[in-house]
């Protein structure tokens, strides 16, 4: 799904009445949570009568969880795109994909806020699409890895989805908002530089590292 298909843009009135449902429903969800939304609001935003909001999906629940296959089918979709190193190196299809999942940053950062099964969900089934595109970063590797793929691929969402969490703190130090255009394009830039230039040398993680190799004794009482 692109930009031009958000609530309050031409695009959006061509949509559907069950897809216009679901994008007000990501619009409340994001911005005012899950228990503070009523399928009322999200029926008068989509522009239809509450009753044809339950005809869709039932509940408020059971719209929650079309989102939630929503925005996890999109990620899926570039997950697997990204895996293609072709695709990767392709700077109209690397910018036209942050682009398609840029309107989902919010609701994600809802869900964790909120600490919701929608939060865990969302979490659980972005690991594996990790672990697979590290397993292909793995097989290029000269060394051996310090630990194991899951954990890594655990790390990496929480360090990326950290971001939208955080984000009025994040824009308020960057000085633009993130999740504008302008502040996208910063964090994207960002994050490049730093994950294509180490933070620390090879030898001296290697020395850190072996603190850590052995489990820690216990102090006497």
């Amino acid at each position: 799904m692109g930009s031009d298909s958000r609530v309050g843009t031409p695009a959006f009135e061509d949509l559907t009445a069950r897809a216009r449902i679901r994008e007000a429903a990501l619009r409340h969800f994001a911005d005012h949570g899950f228990a503070k939304t009523s399928i009322r609001a999200i029926a008068k935003t989509a522009g239809v009568s509450s009753g044809l909001v339950r005809h869709h999906f039932g509940s408020k629940d059971g719209l929650r969880r079309a989102c939630d296959e929503y925005v996890l089918d999109a990620l899926r979709q570039v997950n697997e795109r990204l895996g293609n190193e072709s695709n990767l190196g392709d700077p109209i299809f690397t910018s036209g994909s942050r682009r398609a999942l840029s309107p989902f940053q919010s609701y994600v950062a809802r869900a964790l806020v909120e600490g919701s099964e929608t939060a865990s969900s969302l979490f659980d089934q972005m690991v594996p699409m990790i672990e697979k595109w590290l397993e292909t970063l793995d097989a290029g590797r000269d060394d051996v890895p310090a630990a194991d793929r899951r954990t890594r691929a655990a790390l990496i969402i929480a360090m990326k989805m950290a971001i939208p969490v955080m984000h009025e703190h994040v824009s308020r130090a960057m000085d633009v908002d993130i999740f504008s255009d302008e502040g996208d394009r910063q964090v994207v830039l960002g994050l490049l530089d730093i994950f294509s230039h180490p933070l620390i040398s090879v030898e001296l993680a290697d020395k850190a590292r072996s603190g850590f190799e052995a489990p820690r004794r216990e102090s006497a009482p």
